[in-house]
């Protein structure tokens, strides 16, 4: 709950004037207030509120059963139960705040539609709280399986938006128009850089291999250039072409690559030296676009969900469409990390009993000079 106009002890009064939330709130406990039993009505729970002293007089309204109309005009005894319920969530609750709720109700008639504002801004919380701790469980290196709990919490956000958008309807101009953050471009460091380079050395290598790295994309890859390569080494596999260092140097020059910062003799040394197996480097370089891609989709949703102009309808849309690269990727991880099918025993002959080979070793990195990132 936001903190921004709550009530405090010394107060009920903002120093600034509320968001148009606050008057929501206000205009529906007015309403309950002059009739009790639309509380049972009304499709809301305390959690919905933003402000402290509001869910607690919702939930005290909700608690207290309704009294006799004829009697609730005529005495305060109502309005005096509901004001000792909710002391002890809102200490500083003077009972003239009940009396400044009915004057804050233009029209008590209205209280479905005060009850959908409230509902309303409820969803576009709870969705930027969602982002926001995908956005940084992206983050957090403390993690043992931060892979896994990154997929976790997109899956709950994903959730969360399937369960939203049955409950508000749409509408024309679904998309949201909120000006995005321009997505940050994936930090090539020292590791990252290295992975890259490595698989492309590899690959050319084991050009073999190539065929089973299908779920690598030239997107993937923090640095641009190596993107590029990797294009360029896979459009000579899927062509059936010669792969070897000269190759796909010759290859690299036809995409316009090689310029005064990217020469030949440095394009050729990375190319030529290769170090463990290329299906490691590709799945270390897609786990890191992942957490790339489901941070900027945090950063993405977080945008939509601070533009107080965007609806509910306009966040959900918005989010789950951030989302889908998520999912993408997510499927393509999840290809590199499953085991391969066994092959199919040959009738007649025993299959030999399958190795299972352990951890890679420590790949001793070398330096690598000529090419500029």
């Amino acid at each position: 709950m936001s903190p921004a106009f709550e009530e405090t002890d010394d107060s009920l009064t903002a120093p600034t004037s509320p968001p148009p939330l606050h008057f929501a709130e206000q205009a529906l406990l007015g309403a309950l207030v002059l009739d009790p039993a639309l509380a049972a009505e009304i499709d809301l729970e305390a959690e919905h509120f933003d402000n402290r002293t509001h869910s607690a007089l919702f939930a005290a309204m909700r608690t207290v059963p309704p009294p006799d109309p004829e009697q609730h005009r005529e005495n305060a005894d109502w309005l005096a139960a509901v004001h000792a319920e909710a002391r002890p969530q809102a200490p500083a609750l003077p009972h003239t705040y009940l009396h400044t709720l009915v004057q804050a109700c233009p029209r008590p008639e209205h209280a479905a539609a005060y009850a959908w504002m409230i509902r309303a801004d409820h969803a576009r919380r709870t969705v930027r709280a969602h982002a926001d701790r995908l956005a940084q469980t992206t983050a957090d290196t403390t993690l043992p399986h931060r892979i896994e709990a990154t997929v976790a919490q997109a899956d709950r956000l994903g959730d969360l938006l399937d369960q939203l958008a049955g409950r508000f309807a749409p509408h024309p101009g679904s998309l949201p128009r909120t000006p995005l953050p321009p997505d940050t471009v994936a930090e090539a460091g020292e590791e990252a850089v290295d992975d890259e380079q490595l698989l492309l050395a590899t690959a050319t290598q084991s050009p073999q291999a190539v065929e089973t790295l299908r779920w690598l994309a030239p997107g993937d890859f923090t640095v641009p250039l190596y993107g590029s390569l990797w294009r360029c080494v896979t459009g000579l596999v899927h062509r059936g072409g010669a792969v070897d260092p000269v190759t796909v140097l010759w290859e690299a020059q036809q995409a316009g690559l090689l310029n005064g910062a990217t020469t030949a003799q440095g394009l050729l040394d990375l190319l030529s030296d290769p170090h463990g197996e290329p299906d490691h480097w590709g799945t270390r370089i897609v786990a890191r676009a992942l957490l790339h891609r489901a941070r900027t989709t945090g950063a993405r949703i977080l945008a939509f969900a601070d533009d107080p102009a965007t609806t509910p309808y306009q966040l959900i849309t918005g989010s789950r469409r951030a989302l889908a690269d998520v999912s993408s990727l997510h499927a393509r991880w999840h290809r590199a990390t499953s085991p391969a099918p066994p092959a199919p025993a040959v009738q007649g002959r025993r299959t030999p009993p399958a190795i299972r080979a352990g951890p890679l070793p420590e790949t001793v990195r070398k330096p690598r000079t000529g090419i500029t990132r």
